[in-house]
Formats: structure tokens, sequence, C-alpha cells
């Protein structure tokens, strides 16, 4: 065991821990081998988006390099391969969260996209003016602005669950919110802004009590903890690719089968059709009654190598090693004069946010990206969290298995920089 020397903290000797083998898996990660500024790369930006393993980006070229051509409609061998390939990747997302069958897996080219389509299918055939949608302070803008749009064009309204100073919700006031108008309950699994590993299995529980759907935004929770949307009983779960290793604009939307079923399209076009007249149009059986047009083949593909890569290791491997990751962070950043971690729930995943002093967030940010280390700075489109705890913003340093506890000691040594930098600016300037 080695004792930190910024903090007289306890953390494993490298290569002697019990998570040793995830530093072995790094090496999968090319970029991370990288350097800035002349600084080895220290990347703890994952919940912006993840980098991507060997794995992935070669099933990716090899698509490219020796199978390009379009899905489902070729008879051509190199069509009939891509096909394949394209649903081998859509059973692999079946079991990454346990759907029932392949059908209830709609690709999408994301969270937005997916949150996008519910809204619209499912908020056509089922809510209306003066019904009610329930969501709750902590969620992004993609899980806030969708159902917006869908109240402005059909009267319906926003009812918003609170959350406390720690960053967790007040959940004893759902119940008291769900009434006879409530349509669904649209909630996030964990917080991208705060960490927080919210209780959706009660959340759930109680909106199905009253008989009330649930959307769960799992885009943060898919890298971090395992999913079993069978066991959870969610009606929908929307998750992003490009956070869990995967290529960007791919994402995958679940949604239960008696739901997808009478839920209208989200969009007309190529593939979605049964057949067509100018009198008449009748529509495919799902998934593909939601997959208009030509898609993402490459980044679905991809998606399928980066499920089955992390799934080989074992979320809950993973989780562990995160979880611990993430405690000795909180420790180490806690003792830093001058912080204040926002988001201090006792249940977290993922990440950690925190102000500096009074300096702005991203002259922190620019002081440590100079120091070879990546971090997100901003609202991260989290903007009612941010006015709740009134801040403009925060620095958020956000962790995958494949981060080290010598790259936490690298992020308190740069905000120490950044502390002594900002400080000597403040006096010149005062």
């Amino acid at each position: 065991m080695k004792t930190d020397v910024l903090t007289g903290l306890v953390r494993p000797e490298p290569g002697k821990s019990r998570h040793a083998g995830f530093k072995k898996l790094r090496e999968q990660f090319p970029v991370l081998s990288r350097e800035v500024y002349g600084k080895k790369l220290v990347y703890l930006d994952n919940a912006a988006t993840t980098q991507k393993p060997v794995a992935v980006i070669e099933k990716v070229s090899e698509y490219y390099r020796n199978g390009n051509a379009n899905i489902h409609r070729g008879v051509h061998f190199l069509s009939q391969e891509a096909t394949e390939a394209y649903e081998e990747a859509r059973t692999e997302a079946q079991h990454f969260v346990n759907a029932a069958e392949t059908k209830e897996i709609i690709f999408t080219r994301g969270v937005t996209e997916s949150i996008n389509l519910v809204a619209q299918a499912f908020g056509r055939m089922a809510i209306g003016r003066d019904d009610e949608i329930i969501l709750s302070r902590m969620e992004h803008h993609s899980n806030i602005v969708p159902w917006q749009i869908l109240c402005e064009q059909v009267g319906a309204r926003i009812r918003v669950l609170p959350i406390d100073d720690r960053g967790e919700l007040l959940l004893e006031e759902l119940p008291k919110m769900i009434n006879s108008r409530t349509r669904i309950v649209s909630i996030v699994h964990v917080s991208n802004a705060l960490g927080t590993v919210n209780n959706v299995r009660e959340i759930i529980d109680v909106a199905h009590r009253h008989g009330v759907p649930v959307l769960l935004d799992a885009a943060q929770s898919a890298p971090h903890i395992p999913i079993d949307v069978q066991d959870l009983d969610v009606d929908f779960l929307v998750l992003s690719g490009h956070k869990v290793y995967a290529p960007t604009g791919i994402g995958i939307l679940y949604g239960k089968e008696r739901l997808l079923s009478k839920m209208p399209p989200y969009q007309g076009g190529g593939e979605m059709i049964g057949s067509v007249t100018f009198e008449k149009t009748t529509y495919n059986k799902i998934p593909f009654k939601y997959e208009a047009g030509t898609p993402n083949i490459s980044g679905g593909i991809g998606l399928g190598a980066a499920l089955e890569f992390v799934q080989d290791i074992g979320l809950e491997e993973i989780a562990r090693y995160e979880t611990d990751l993430l405690g000795y962070a909180h420790q180490i950043l806690a003792n830093i004069p001058g912080i204040r971690i926002i988001g201090t729930a006792e249940k977290k995943a993922g990440a950690v946010s925190f102000m500096l002093e009074d300096f702005h967030p991203h002259d922190v940010g620019t002081i440590l990206d100079q120091e070879g280390i990546a971090v997100r700075t901003g609202h991260h489109c989290t903007q009612p969290i941010m006015d709740y705890f009134g801040i403009p913003a925060t620095v958020r340093a956000s962790f995958s298995f494949y981060n080290t506890y010598e790259e936490v000691d690298a992020l308190a040594e740069g905000l120490h920089v950044a502390r002594s930098v900002l400080s000597l600016g403040s006096r010149h300037h005062g």
C-alpha cells in the first residue's frame, strides 16, 4: 500500500490491487497513450464520451474495408453479410439490457433521438390537453426539451420532482404528484452532472401502482451499472452508444412490445413501410417501423462489438472498480483547499462535479488542459441543476474502468497548480 503525498490517504500500490487487471485493459485504448502539451494524457471526460477499444475500431474498419453494403433490402452477398452483422448487434443489445425479444430493441442516433421518438410517438397516442408528464430537477436537457415541445403541441404540462442539497431526488413527493392526468414519468438513472444514482426501482413501482409508464434515461448508467429491463419492469429505456465505448451516432431505444406495437411511426420513408400507394401506406413490424431510412450500419456493428467487449469484462466488476476509484477521487478532492463538491448523494457513479473557490470552472478547466488533463466544464446540459445550486457551471471529472488511481492523483496535482495560478492572477488584478 502507498500513502498519497497530497492527502495522506491510502491507495493500492500500482499492480497490487485486486483491480490490477483493469490497468492491462488500458492497452486496448490507443488514444490513452497520447501526450498533449508534452504531458501524458489524463482523460477524465468519460461522461461526455468514452474512448474506443481496438475491438470496436477494427470492427468498424473491417466493415468499410471488406463488407460495405446497404442492409435488409439486398439479395447479394455483401448485403446479406452486412445485414447479419447489424442484426447480430441488435441481439447483443437485447442481451445487454435483457430485453425479452430483439424486436423490442430499436436503433436510433442516441438518447436524444430516442426520447424525441417516445415523446412524439407515444405522446401522439397517449398524451393530450391538460395531461401531465413528470420529470425531475436533475434531467439532462435531452429529457426536458422533447417533452416541452410535445406540451406545446398538445396542451399538456410538465411537473418536476424536486431534489435536495445533496443532489438526491425527494422520492416521497412522487406519490403526491401522480394523479389521474399523469401519462408518463421520464427519469434519469444516473445524473450526468451530479453522479447521483437514483432509486429507479422505487420510482417504477410507484408509477406502476398508478398505471403510469416509465421511461428511464440510462445514458450515464449503462457504462457503469448492470441493467435488466425485465427485472426493473421499465416501459422504455434509452442509451447512447458513444458513452459505452461504441461509435457516435448510434443508440438504443428499448420499449415493451405492447407499447411499441400500438404507437404510431415517428418518421416516414424506406424500411419502415409494409406497402405504399398514394391512397394508403401500411407500416412494417417493429422494430423496423421506427427505423426509417438507411441506418448507421457501421455504428450499429461497432455498438455490438462495444457491448460484447463490456460484457466480457463484466459490468459487476466494472462497477466495483469504478466505485472504489470514485470514492478515492471524492476523498482526495475534498482535501484540496477551496473545493466545493456539487452532489454528495449517498450512492453515486461515474462522475464528481466541483467548484474551486470562486474561480470560473472554464478557467480551471483550461489550466488542467495545459497539464494534460481532460475534464468537462460548463452546465453539462443541466441548467436547472445549476440554477438550484446557484452556480453558473462546474468542473466535472468523470471516470471509466481504464482510469487509474495515479490519474486521480494527477487531477489533484493539476488543481493545486490551477489554484496557485488563478490565485496569483486574482491578486494581480486586485
